[in-house]
């Protein structure tokens, strides 16, 4: 009979093995062995690890779930040791509860209406066109250098006004900010209480450097588009009104930090999973480029197979009860929900890529109140990229093994090389 000591061991084995870059290219056969092993438990670490379909399902929509990780027992030993943890300025309502979180998220849906989505559509198609035939001229190229990512760019700054000749500097700091994601786990390959109660002061400094630059950069911004409104997201969110309310600096900032990392790195990533799983599946990729009307199924299969948002952090703000497990409150969950995507209790083949499976409900845009507000602009630009690039280059073939970025959280590519 195996000890609780034991039990708990081996389940800080599964989770340094989860964080170890070594297993970023393929976490599939490492996300089984958690579902096998069910729900985990770490008492001293004030941590639950979920990877069932119906286990993550149920923690989304769970009244007592909260989305701000600094509020539980981790968190609160966190900010005690470590003060300047919680980023400068409040969260973003991604990382809000109600009532906070219901007030802003409607007032920032104001500023996603549809209308905004459809203006897009022709400039996402003219930049398509514009990266293919640079493509089409060099007879390769990388995935992400010279597609996703400068598509993405385009997209994201034109959404939020910026200058393109901005960009790189919003490039480095969204890859800094997006690392807070992950969960806090130590840099030299120990797990201390489940998650490191130190970060790295390496990592803190360059996530903080990021957050003040992008926070004066965008209050900046907010005074040019109060006196000059145009029509992009950051005047949106400054005329947006419902009741008389309206949203603050602060929250507008933090709304466009959150879109920075939340939206540009998730359908940088979902464009290049997209295409990496048709070049390993031929016939999708062909079928495609015969068919563009196949382009939403390829999108939704993409998010169940590959996500780009491979696991979320939760806190049980009451004593919760999921499936047989008591969670108590404070402690912090872990949802994994590239591992629920690949459940058999839920999914037929789960461990095959099939786009004609019909109707998915995959997580790939969240669940419950915090549903994505983006994921029509995510649908849409990876649609019409994927759809794109598959019928000017019908016999496109892979060139090189897929590298991947350290991050966990929001896994994806770092390179790929196609030839066409």
């Amino acid at each position: 009979m195996t000890t609780a000591p034991t039990q708990e061991a081996e389940s800080q084995g599964l989770l340094l093995q989860l964080m170890d870059p070594i297993n970023r290219a393929d976490p599939y056969p490492l996300y089984e062995q958690f579902r096998d092993r069910g729900p985990l438990q770490l008492p001293e670490a004030n941590l639950a690890v979920f990877s069932s379909y119906r286990d993550c399902d149920e923690v989304l929509r769970h009244p007592s779930t909260s989305s701000d990780r600094l509020k539980s027992t981790i968190g609160q030993r966190i900010m005690q040791r470590w003060p300047t943890s919680r980023p400068v300025g409040p969260p973003g309502f991604l990382f809000m509860d109600p009532p906070d979180h219901t007030r802003l998220r409607k007032l920032v849906s104001k500023a996603f209406a549809p209308k905004v989505v459809s203006a897009l559509q022709p400039d996402v198609a003219a930049m398509v066109e514009r990266l293919l035939d640079r493509i089409a001229e060099k007879g390769q190229f990388d995935v992400i250098e010279d597609f996703a990512y400068p598509l993405q760019v385009t997209v994201i700054c034109q959404l939020l006004g910026i200058p393109l000749e901005d960009e790189p500097q919003f490039s480095q700091a969204t890859e800094q900010l997006a690392q807070a994601l992950d969960p806090f786990v130590g840099f030299n390959g120990s797990l201390s209480n489940g998650f490191e109660e130190r970060p790295s002061l390496r990592r803190l400094a360059a996530f903080l450097k990021a957050s003040r630059w992008s926070r004066g950069y965008f209050h900046d911004m907010i005074e040019q588009r109060r006196s000059r409104p145009g029509d992009d997201f950051v005047s949106g969110l400054i005329a947006v009104e419902e009741s008389g309310d309206q949203l603050t600096e602060d929250e507008i900032i933090s709304t466009c930090n959150m879109l920075l990392i939340a939206g540009h790195e998730t359908t940088v990533n979902l464009i290049g999973n997209g295409i990496l799983l048709m070049l390993r599946n031929p016939i999708q990729w062909k079928a495609l480029a015969a068919d563009a009307g196949r382009a939403p199924a390829i999108v939704e299969e993409t998010l169940r197979y590959d996500p780009p948002t491979q696991l979320v952090g939760r806190t049980a703000a009451d004593d919760m009860t999921i499936g047989e497990i008591e969670v108590p409150a404070g402690d912090a969950m872990v949802l994994l929900l590239a591992a629920a995507h690949r459940d058999p209790a839920e999914f037929d083949r789960p461990d095959t890529f099939d786009p004609d499976r019909g109707v998915v409900r995959h997580f790939g845009f969240g669940r419950g109140a915090h549903y994505c507000l983006g994921g029509p602009v995510a649908r849409l630009e990876a649609g019409m990229a994927l759809s794109a690039i598959t019928a000017r280059f019908p016999n496109a073939r892979l060139d090189s093994e897929p590298e991947y970025k350290k991050n966990v959280t929001l896994r994806g590519l770092s390179e790929l090389t196609v030839a066409v």
